[in-house]
């Protein structure tokens, strides 16, 4: 549909299960679980703590996650990317369910939130995953100091995941592969691997090996 100004009070659709929106997408409990909405991860200050009075509501009724952040120069996003992936990850895949998430205006903090879930789980510079998510919701407009870190979050999630694959595939292989250790004979200084005897330098050279 054609964007329309006024749709940037409600909330959108950004992949299926996932919607972005502004704090007022969440006044009408009864629209949002018409929709499905299971899960709300909601990024505020100080400040909108005190405004945002329907939060103790909203936390009866859903599965509620809070992080305050301030729509600022000097505000930091990325350490707080992991937490928010994993909240919107397992309400969607493991739950089954939908999750929004919302902010103020629904147009600088909580649209970086949704990117960067974007980029790790589609494998997306930060680019391509901005262009998807404003092309679900035009009026996305962080400001620049979290579009940096957005570009600065690619190294840093693709650090994560290939520490975590290779976790998961090293530990794999070490089941699969495991074989008796060596035994070292203390009166002749060789070693014996099974039920047979090897020197130092043959121990050395025929030791199990794992293929990485």
């Amino acid at each position: 549909d054609e964007w329309q100004y006024e749709m940037r009070r409600e909330m959108q659709e950004i992949m299926p299960g996932l919607f972005l929106g502004p704090f007022s997408a969440s006044r009408n409990i009864n629209d949002l679980q018409q929709v499905g909405i299971t899960h709300i991860l909601c990024i505020l200050d100080g400040h909108e703590v005190n405004f945002f009075q329907r939060i103790q509501d909203l936390s009866s009724q859903f599965c509620l996650q809070t992080i305050e952040v301030s729509d600022s120069n000097s505000q930091n996003l990325i350490s707080y990317f992991p937490s928010a992936n994993e909240f919107i990850r397992q309400a969607l895949v493991e739950n089954r369910g939908k999750v929004l998430v919302c902010c103020n205006g629904g147009m600088s903090r909580s649209p970086c939130f949704v990117i960067a879930y974007i980029m790790d789980t589609f494998q997306l510079d930060s680019q391509l995953a901005y262009q998807f998510v404003q092309s679900k919701r035009l009026c996305i407009n962080p400001n620049d100091h979290f579009k940096v870190q957005l570009k600065e979050y690619e190294p840093i999630y693709m650090a994560w995941r290939s520490k975590q694959i290779m976790t998961a595939e090293d530990m794999e292989q070490r089941q699969s592969r495991r074989r008796p250790a060596p035994e070292y004979d203390a009166d002749d200084g060789d070693m014996m691997f099974g039920a047979k005897r090897l020197t130092p330098n043959e121990g050395l050279d025929q030791s199990p090996r794992m293929t990485l």
